[in-house]
């Protein structure tokens, strides 16, 4: 199913999105002409979404069982959607001229959101040139953006879809330094550039890093950091400089004059102190997320999310009250000594006392069964007292997600108005026998698993042995 995508007008410059209690950007007043400096200064979107939705048709799925990712379950329910957006969620629609599809024995959900991925940076096949994860040469490099690194090709990407129904992924960079760079927000979709791929009008991200990965890459190289204590002096150094960065532009902006010198590093930061740009922030320990919170309040700044966060479970009550969410493993930990202490339903327990989380992958293959991990997750937490029906586990694959990356106005839910980015399983998507029969983006059939023609295939792949069919 290789089909090439139309070019898209160069989207806006991106507003304040931040999903977490970050405030947006401020904009100047339409009765008021613009301030001396406005619209003088950077873009703040150089390398804009050109993505276009592939044509789909009408479809109507019928006789399923629905979760529609904020918490609802229908039972022998119907989806509609047509021209690209969910129409309606309930039982006896009326199909209006859409194809009619009988699920009877099947589930229905939204589409899974990887929060944490790394596919197009680390692709397959998995050798020293195709690296392009960690810009591993200071512990600041906020000037580094993922998708400069995305090579849409990557089968990884088809893989995810066909065989773990995930829809729309963030990719990261890697976790050496303590500011990484930006990440960018994809749609599963074939096409022949990263911006092909972009998620139109996502908020950008900025990974951070904490713990043992920044100062083992500094300490080793006889650099700062080295220590905990050097990351977070490092860190607080650098928001100083960031804070000073935008009050010149700001002030620039307000009052016109000279314009400051550009710093492409301090572009991203200052994105993040004006809620522009979202933090992801690497961290296992719950000792460190507590200092990472109170380093964002000394410099104005919002963590969206924890990722990996073994520890959270000792201090839910805090990223609670924080609006921070926590993007965390089913049972994936031990393999260095800050993920040691680690409970199986860390993920139960911060859901259960009402903080935001999620599941997460940072993996080519967990990526694929993102479904079976929440699975686990929800055993686990299960046979620990707690009450976790499979309608509310998928907020954990789909809403929360969206929560977290900025983006559940347009996806993460099967609610009308939002895209039609759907799975069809073809049994219960938290059995290990279940799988995706058919994949939606955008209300465009992008997977089917009974027809060779609707198997997504990148360049690639083409003429490789077995023709690059998913297996």
């Amino acid at each position: 199913m290789k089909r090439l995508l139309l070019s898209a007008a160069a989207m806006a410059l991106l507003g304040g999105c931040a999903a977490q209690g970050g405030g947006g950007a401020k904009s100047a007043s339409s009765s008021k002409a613009p301030a001396p400096g406005m619209n003088k200064g950077y873009s703040h979107d150089p390398f804009p979404s050109t993505y276009r939705a592939y044509p789909g048709r009408p479809t109507l799925i019928t006789n399923v069982t629905v979760l529609d990712g904020e918490g609802g379950k229908i039972e022998g329910g119907q989806v509609l959607f047509r021209d690209g957006r969910i129409v309606a969620v309930g039982q006896s629609l009326d199909p209006a001229g859409a194809d009619v599809i009988d699920g009877q024995g099947k589930w229905v959900t939204p589409g899974i959101i990887d929060v944490h991925s790394h596919l197009g940076d680390y692709p397959s096949p998995s050798v020293d040139a195709h690296s392009d994860g960690n810009e591993a040469t200071a512990p600041i490099t906020a000037e580094v953006w993922a998708e400069h690194s995305v090579w849409p090709q990557d089968p990884g990407f088809a893989r995810a879809l066909a065989n773990g129904g995930v829809t729309t992924l963030q990719i990261l960079p890697g976790s050496a330094n303590l500011m990484g760079g930006r990440s960018v927000t994809l749609k599963n979709v074939y096409a022949r550039t990263m911006q092909g791929m972009k998620f139109p009008g996502a908020p950008y991200g900025m990974k951070m890093a904490c713990g043992e990965n920044p100062k083992r890459v500094y300490g080793s190289k006889g650099r700062m950091p080295s220590t905990r204590m050097g990351n977070v002096a490092v860190n607080r150094a650098t928001w100083a400089k960031a804070a000073e960065y935008r009050r010149k532009w700001d002030k620039y902006e307000t009052d016109g004059g000279d314009a400051p010198t550009r710093d492409i590093q301090l572009d991203t930061l200052r994105g993040v102190l004006s809620g522009e740009i979202l933090v992801h922030n690497h961290c296992y320990r719950a000792d460190e997320m507590a200092i990472v919170m109170d380093m964002a309040k000394e410099f104005g700044y919002q963590v969206s999310t924890f990722h990996h966060a073994v520890e959270s479970y000792k201090i839910a009550d805090l990223l609670k009250a924080n609006n921070v969410c926590s993007a965390v493993w089913a049972d994936w930990y031990g393999f260095k000594m800050e993920s040691y202490d680690a409970v199986n339903e860390n993920l139960a327990i911060l859901d259960h006392e009402g903080a935001c989380v999620m599941i997460h992958s940072d993996d080519a293959n967990g990526i694929q069964r993102l479904n079976q991990e929440v699975a686990k997750a929800m055993a686990a937490g299960r046979r620990a007292g707690f009450q976790i029906t499979p309608e509310h586990a998928w907020t954990w694959l789909s809403y929360n997600p969206a929560r977290a990356l900025g983006i559940a106005e347009q996806t993460g839910s099967l609610k009308p108005g939002k895209m039609a980015d759907v799975v069809l399983w073809n049994g219960n998507p938290f059995s290990v026998y279940t799988r995706p029969e058919r994949v939606w983006v955008d209300g465009a059939l992008m997977y089917d698993m009974n027809n060779p023609k609707h198997r997504p295939v990148s360049d690639f792949e083409l003429g490789q042995p077995g023709e690059g069919d998913v297996k």
